[in-house]
């Protein structure tokens, strides 16, 4: 999956997310779940494109981690909704899985980018010519 379509696939994951926190009951728990569920769901797809528009390597990775956190989040008020019994999991356990496997993607990536960050490194420590001279 390229770029653009996990941009795609966040915006379209936060618009799934926005429909369901429309039809939470408007109780005091659904309420603050739905707030709590509307900020992490929609913070998945921002985080990325800002994660995409890293000045640097540490700074994508550190924006990744955000975009991993936003993610994990939503399977947690996820599974509260469907827990708590406020929707019917067959409504909500589509979107549940689709936080999973983002969360997956997003940790595979942040792995990925980490990895070939310190292979980098290796690298330029062994192009580097000593500066101990011999007497």
């Amino acid at each position: 999956m390229n770029e653009t379509e996990l941009k795609e696939r966040t915006k379209q994951f936060a618009l799934r997310v926005m429909k369901l926190v429309d039809a939470i009951p408007n109780t005091v728990a659904g309420r603050a779940l739905g707030n709590r569920l509307i900020r992490s769901g929609t913070s998945v797809g921002a985080n990325y494109r800002a994660a995409c528009r890293g000045r640097s390597k540490a700074e994508f990775i550190a924006k990744i981690g955000t975009v991993v956190e936003e993610a994990d989040e939503c399977r947690f008020w996820l599974e509260l909704i469907m827990d708590g019994e406020l929707m019917q999991h067959s409504l909500v356990d589509g979107l549940w899985k689709e936080a999973d496997e983002l969360t997956a993607i997003f940790v595979a990536s942040a792995k990925t980018a980490g990895r070939s960050k310190v292979e980098n490194q290796q690298i330029q420590i062994k192009n580097r010519k000593s500066e101990i001279k011999n007497a």
